[in-house]
């Protein structure tokens, strides 16, 4: 039992938890994509400065976990 449970904790460092992660980020591209048109047909300076920020912060949370899979490399924790 404690196999499973360390196993579990270890999936967050695992690529299959990192591939997880990078999906459940690029998922809110979509919400921050339909926040840029709305803020472009209102032409809200505001909102599109925010949505503009979001993405910038979705594109570098992405960069980090693709940077994180590289470190896995073949030791995987799931695997192992």
């Amino acid at each position: 039992m404690s196999s499973a449970l360390s196993k579990a904790k270890g999936f967050k460092k695992s690529k299959s938890g990192t591939y997880l992660s990078m999906a459940t980020t690029a998922f809110g591209a979509v919400g921050v994509a339909k926040q840029i048109k709305k803020a472009r047909a209102e032409h809200d300076t505001l909102r599109l400065i925010d949505a503009t920020v979001s993405a910038v912060a979705i594109v570098t949370g992405l960069a980090i976990l693709y940077r994180e899979l590289k470190r896995l490399g073949d030791d995987d924790v799931l695997l192992g």
